[in-house]
């Protein structure tokens, strides 16, 4: 059998930052990468159990990989691994489960493989889980996603993220540093931070997220970095005071919420109430006007009534951000909310999502609105769509003009001058940064 190797990633930035780092360990351990199609020796699919319906999407990547070659060895890793190996174990293809312990040593595991023994399955206590991996992905994309912490100590009563990765950990600010440094290496524009909880950054080594960014600014050869998502407990005016002088952290932030309503919030074991979040928009409005600010928010929770639902509705409709993203509550095993009463019918969770979703193209609509005849520096990426190309601007308004070889992971500068028809922005290029 060759030694090819394919991926699949569901999931977050963080999952692929660490099938980069996965695949980083095969290529040195002297695999050869092969796209999907291609008929693998080996496929490694990351999962995800955020997403729903986790084992529909893991069972047809699997029985695709089968269809490219019937004798890959199919090998299961991340979140979904470490809540239900022994149901992945069970789905037809599959010959590898790691968990959250095991799936940096799939080399090793690879070696004690024996197919006609049936699936291997290795699968620790997460509690065990104690090692911080660090990561980044590379050449997927154009932009490269940082690894820089893991795990969560907060278990909110919705989430299983603590029983998938273990509890909050990262490296220290000097590790990071390298890793940083290896990214700006590799000619990388566009950094973003990832993390499950990345506000919690260095909390063991009595380092902080704010030391960390304030570092990271100091590095050569890294144009931009975005802060994927923060806690609005974690995210302090120190941190929103430094973006707002940086030349190179982006004027973006993605702050969940999860409900405008206190009552809920409560219900959800969050660490903060709603004035608390309106007090961090405010202070980021204050300080850049033009930043783009993204919101999580689930609906349907259980006692989420029809009033605590316009609560929410209410409180973000006066709420100046960017665009929501809006998730229906899903019943997760092992989490507190699965025990609670007052459940929310189906229906009702996805009319709720709709109304938000539909609140979230009219934020979407009035941010891009308001920066038009603006000038802006947009990173283009190298994807291609019926002769388009797309980037974004510092604060994440996507952009597409006519397609350009020259202008991947380029930065180029220019003035928004209307909203197309599928909600992207068009824009009039300078010419003196079109000179290749």
């Amino acid at each position: 059998m060759n030694n090819t190797v394919a991926f699949y990633t569901l999931g977050c930035k963080l999952n692929f930052s660490e099938t980069s780092t996965i695949a980083r360990q095969m290529m040195d351990a002297g695999f050869e990468k092969a796209e999907f199609q291609d008929g693998a020796a080996v496929y490694v699919v990351n999962t995800c159990s955020v997403t729903d319906h986790a084992d529909r999407k893991c069972r047809k990547v699997v029985k695709e990989a089968k269809r490219y070659n019937p004798e890959a060895r199919v090998v299961i890793v991340g979140c979904y691994a470490q809540l239900k190996p022994k149901e992945i174990s069970e789905i037809p293809g599959v010959n590898m489960v790691l968990g959250a312990a095991e799936k940096f040593n799939l080399i090793e595991h690879l070696k004690m493989l024996k197919p006609e023994e049936g699936t291997l399955v290795k699968n620790a206590d997460i509690k065990e889980t104690r090692n911080f991996v660090p990561g980044y992905s590379f050449g997927d994309r154009t932009r490269t996603f940082l690894k820089v912490q893991d795990g969560c100590n907060y278990f909110c009563t919705f989430c299983t993220i603590p029983l998938a990765r273990g509890f909050s950990r990262s490296a220290s600010i000097e590790e990071t540093l390298e890793q940083a440094k290896e990214v700006a290496a590799g000619g990388a524009k566009e950094v973003v931070l990832t993390g499950v909880n990345l506000g919690d950054f260095g909390k063991l080594q009595k380092e902080s997220f704010a030391d960390l960014i304030h570092e990271l600014d100091k590095i050569d050869g890294i144009e931009r970095y975005r802060i994927s998502s923060i806690e609005p407990n974690l995210l302090n005016n120190e941190i929103i005071d430094f973006v707002a002088r940086s030349q190179k952290f982006l004027p973006h932030f993605h702050i969940p919420l999860q409900s405008g309503s206190n009552k809920i919030l409560k219900l959800m074991r969050r660490r903060y109430q709603r004035e608390l979040y309106a007090e961090r928009v405010s202070f980021i409005r204050e300080k850049m006007p033009d930043a783009c600010i993204g919101v999580d928010v689930i609906v349907g929770f259980p006692g989420e009534s029809d009033d605590d639902f316009m609560d929410t509705y209410e409180f973000l409709k006066s709420l100046d951000v960017s665009y929501l993203h809006v998730f229906p509550y899903s019943e997760r095993p092992n989490t507190k909310a699965i025990l609670m009463d007052d459940v929310v019918p189906g229906v009702k969770r996805a009319e709720r999502a709709d109304m938000l979703r539909i609140l979230s193209e009219k934020k979407r609509r009035a941010f891009y609105e308001q920066q038009l005849g603006k000038n802006a520096r947009i990173l283009f990426e190298a994807e291609e769509n019926k002769g388009r190309m797309f980037g974004f601007t510092e604060n994440y308004v996507k952009v597409s003009t006519d397609y350009d070889p020259l202008m991947v992971n380029e930065v180029v500068e220019a003035r928004l001058t209307g909203i197309g028809p599928e909600g992207d922005m068009h824009a009039e290029l300078f010419q003196e940064s079109l000179k290749h």
